[in-house]
């Protein structure tokens, strides 16, 4: 896993910094979205907070991971497509928000519908997010 973090570094042009192998691998392990409270809880004391917070945004900004809305207006944090550049996301897929385990997944298979905009009006991100009950506590 080392090498596949290394490597989405070096192809993004990034410095390969223990904060940034660091988080990047607690996406890798994670099954679902990571809020930043999740990540800086499974680092410890090993970076604080505004580390966290800065490494979050240039992995977003480089399109190595993309951002969800959440409904108490936080924000969760997934791993982007391969398709996904600096400053060009291609995550239209749907994002699934568990009730009761709190897992937010994306639904890579499922995508966003095109919505047709009034003239004069340009979307630059399309968000869908489902909750309900996910297959493991159904």
């Amino acid at each position: 896993m080392n090498e596949r973090i290394v490597d989405l570094l070096k192809k993004n042009h990034l410095s390969i910094t223990d904060s940034r192998k660091k988080i990047l691998s607690h996406f890798l392990d994670s099954n679902g979205a990571l809020a930043h409270a999740d990540i800086e809880h499974k680092s410890g004391t090993e970076f604080d907070r505004v580390t966290i917070y800065r490494t979050l945004q240039t992995f977003v900004e480089k399109g190595i991971i993309h951002t969800i809305p959440t409904t108490d207006n936080s924000v969760r944090y997934a791993l982007c497509k391969d398709e996904c550049s600096a400053g060009h996301h291609h995550d239209d897929h749907v994002h699934f928000m568990c009730d009761e385990c709190g897992t937010t997944y994306c639904l890579d298979h499922v995508t966003v519908p095109k919505v047709e905009l009034p003239a004069g009006f340009t979307a630059t991100q399309n968000d869908l997010v489902v909750s309900g009950l996910c297959n493991k506590c159904s």
